[in-house]
């Protein structure tokens, strides 16, 4: 608990090393709702970093004048000596509203998104800066882990507090290097975080276009990233509403109109509805359809599912690969001596799972959008919970992986390859794609070591939907599930 108290921490969002801001959702225990936290870490006896932290939390004060759709609202600013007891390491925090959606590193974690949507998703971020900075307001765009993607589909300043030193123009910047990230992948500034490829530089030092590395890129897409980064040099961009002008124009790209699922990354969002991703024809040729973004998932849906499926049926008809970097660990079913009883099912031929989710009983569901990651046969992709300030059961009682089959099969094995030492997981059946956890029964159950597991299960009673629960998280109370393989029980 942080904050006197008042804030309980949940997971752990990112970090912006340069001036030592880590984000985190959290409980108000006040309120008992989510909120957004901008911490400030660092010693109270630094007159250095206490004046740096002071000038941000004005910052964000200040933000609270400005509403605005593109950013989240801020609630309190707390400093030493108000809001935050000695001791806890902290010499700031920024209160704000929690968004729900995705994260923009995991919108882009496999694919770049595709021009138009790219535009469409970025507007709006670009609007609250242009309505920040009427009001000489720095907003801090310059750290993908301070974005969000919303349900709605567009991109959302979800964690304020602006660097000291900040200006104006490195808010455009950051609006350049977040398209730059959305059309590439990779990030064009320094001080990124870890794990999200740099933007390759030219032979003249500088980030090479974003057309070089993807030929179908606009050509005044690539170069509006290029001149929001370049700031106050010639030919730069240096406010805002010169990029909007860009955007808007390039959500015409695509003037065909397409329908995609809503989709959400939590389990208490609910939308009943198709999305248009165009406006609907209209009787007047001479307008034109305008691309709105109605999902969180629309690179993947438009760009990635042909990789996708060839991915998966490499991994149905393809040989198994060896374990992640670790020795093959063979736990036996919760059922007792297999000598007490009739025998367990003896494993037959793989069987690929039709869909898969994340399950979730509680709170937000962790990283939704890579839980394909888990069963796509490729042991270089992975599904990562997230990281917990406590272990479970403090904050939810587990976390899983429901994995749903075209039929109900009767299985015998269930194979994990996961880096994730001391990860405990139950393998359970269900009777639907969303049970309540009590409906669930338990099949297999294992201790996870860094490598690869195989769970004989206890049950070859058919089942539709099975469900890879974990009930204890590894160190760090975090756990990775690099694949997930089922075998269905032998006929003989």
């Amino acid at each position: 608990m942080i904050g006197d108290g008042r804030y309980r921490l949940v997971a752990q969002f990112g970090v912006d090393q340069r001036m030592n801001a880590h984000f985190w959702r959290a409980q108000d225990s006040y309120l008992r709702r989510d909120v957004a936290l901008t911490l400030l870490a660092g010693d109270p006896g630094d007159a250095a970093a206490v004046a740096a932290a002071r000038r941000t939390l004005e910052r964000a004060a200040h933000a609270t004048t400005l509403n605005h759709p593109g950013k989240a609202r801020v609630l309190d600013v707390l400093s030493q000596g108000s809001g935050i007891g000695a001791g806890e390491g902290l010499i700031g925090i920024i209160v704000a509203d929690w968004v729900r959606g995705t994260d923009l590193i995991d919108l882009v974690a496999e694919y770049p998104v595709p021009s138009a949507i790219a535009a469409s998703l970025l507007e709006p971020l670009a609007a609250a800066a242009e309505a920040a900075h009427h009001t000489g307001l720095v907003l801090g765009l310059d750290h993908p882990q301070r974005i969000r993607v919303t349900p709605q589909g567009t991109l959302f300043l979800a964690f304020l507090g602006a660097p000291a030193e900040a200006s104006l123009h490195d808010d455009v910047s950051g609006l350049g290097a977040i398209l730059y990230l959305l059309l590439t992948g990779r990030w064009p500034l320094p001080g990124g975080p870890e794990g999200v490829p740099a933007a390759p530089l030219g032979p003249d030092g500088h980030v090479v276009a974003p057309r070089a590395l993807y030929s179908y890129i606009p050509q005044e897409l690539s170069e509006v990233a290029l001149r929001c980064l370049s700031g106050d040099s010639i030919g730069g961009i240096r406010t805002s509403a010169g990029l909007i002008r860009v955007l808007e124009r390039a959500k015409y790209i695509d003037d065909e109109t397409h329908q995609l699922q809503a989709i959400s990354d939590d389990d208490d969002y609910e939308d009943d509805g198709t999305v248009w991703t165009t406006r609907r024809p209209s009787n007047d040729r001479a307008t034109r359809r305008k691309l709105a973004v109605g999902v969180t998932a629309l690179a993947v849906a438009t760009v990635g599912v042909l990789a996708w499926l060839g991915m998966q049926l490499i991994s149905f008809f393809g040989d198994t690969e060896p374990g992640a970097g670790g020795p093959t660990i063979v736990a036996t079913a919760p059922g007792g001596n297999p000598q007490n009883g009739p025998p367990p099912p003896q494993p037959g031929e793989p069987i690929q799972a039709a869909g898969v989710r994340v399950y979730n009983v509680k709170g937000t569901a962790d990283n939704p959008r890579r839980a394909t990651f888990a069963v796509d046969g490729d042991l270089k992709t992975a599904w990562k919970t997230d990281a917990y300030a406590q272990p479970f059961p403090a904050l939810k009682p587990g976390i899983g992986i429901m994995a749903s089959f075209a039929e109900p099969v009767p299985f015998a094995e269930v194979i994990i390859d996961s880096p994730s030492d001391g990860t405990v997981i139950e393998i359970r059946t269900a009777p639907t794609e969303r049970p309540k956890l009590d409906e669930t029964k338990v099949i297999g159950r294992a201790t996870l070591q860094a490598g690869q597991t195989k769970l004989q299960l206890d049950s070859a009673e058919p089942t539709q939907h099975v469900l890879i629960w974990i009930t204890t998280l590894a160190e760090g109370n975090v756990s990775e599930l690099t694949e997930i393989r089922f075998l269905r029980a032998s006929d003989n």
